[in-house]
């Protein structure tokens, strides 16, 4: 069943997902070479319950954290651990809150200190293929549309797409209907109505698609070992044009000074 939000069911979704970016801003100053992913999770879980909301994640499913984060060529729900971010290296943070009942989920990845040209490349070409993703997201489309766009970007730059994971619906669960891939053909899959919130989330990777999942039970790895990038909107399908609940400028305020 898809749902459709009310104008006020959209703002509550709205607030959710701004406190979100705004813990992905908090972060986004302190991810430098010496920091363990550990220490950035304490920092998140604070901020959050400082603004009054509870960490999504942690307890979902038996996660034990409020963060995943994926370095490397970790695609996903990677566990905060000891592991010292180094000069080079990328990490995908993804955060999630419940804010009044209504959840905030999106994910961005980012360069530690002086990352190489072709991991910039993957990081671009991920983050342009979410943008591209999200104009398909209007009323009247179907799911489909925003796959397509998402893969014919990704791919345009050589990159492969992940296919065993996907983005999803939101609202007052985590994860609801539709499914969307970052995959597919256009006029295929649901038709969005105004009103249905989703979490679009490219998951790029920068050799073959093929993903392992590692002993921890969480953590997915790309089977050649090669990077992988992650960056997720949440939007609210409406006419003409997506409503983007999410916002990366707290981030690009941090990053845009250094």
């Amino acid at each position: 069943m898809l749902y459709t939000r009310t104008y006020e069911e959209v703002e509550l979704l709205r607030k959710s997902n701004r406190l979100v970016s705004k813990t992905l801003g908090e972060l986004a100053s302190l991810i430098k070479p010496g920091i363990t992913t550990l220490s950035l999770d304490r920092i998140a879980e604070t901020y959050i319950r400082d603004n009054g909301a509870l960490p999504a994640f942690k307890g979902y499913n038996g996660f034990p954290n409020t963060l995943c984060t994926s370095v490397n060529d970790e695609v996903v729900h990677g566990i905060p651990s000891g592991y010292v971010l180094k000069e080079g290296d990328i990490i995908s943070i993804d955060c999630g809150v419940i804010l009044e009942g209504y959840y905030g989920d999106s994910a961005y990845t980012f360069g530690v200190g002086k990352i190489d040209e072709a991991k910039q490349r993957l990081l671009d070409y991920t983050r342009a293929s979410l943008e591209d993703g999200v104009k398909e997201a209007i009323a009247g489309n179907r799911i489909g549309d925003i796959s397509f766009a998402v893969q014919a970007k990704a791919e345009s730059g050589g990159f492969s797409v992940v296919r065993e994971l996907v983005g999803h619906g939101i609202g007052t669960k985590l994860h609801e209907a539709p499914e969307v891939p970052n995959y597919g053909k256009r006029g295929t899959g649901p038709k969005m109505m105004k009103g249905l919130v989703i979490c679009i989330e490219p998951m790029i990777n920068m050799g073959a698609r093929e993903t392992m999942q590692m002993k921890d039970g969480w953590t997915i790895k790309t089977a050649d070992g090669m990077p992988s990038a992650h960056f997720e909107y949440a939007v609210a399908v409406d006419k003409g044009q997506a409503d983007v609940l999410t916002t990366y400028k707290y981030i690009e305020e941090v990053l845009n000074k250094r």
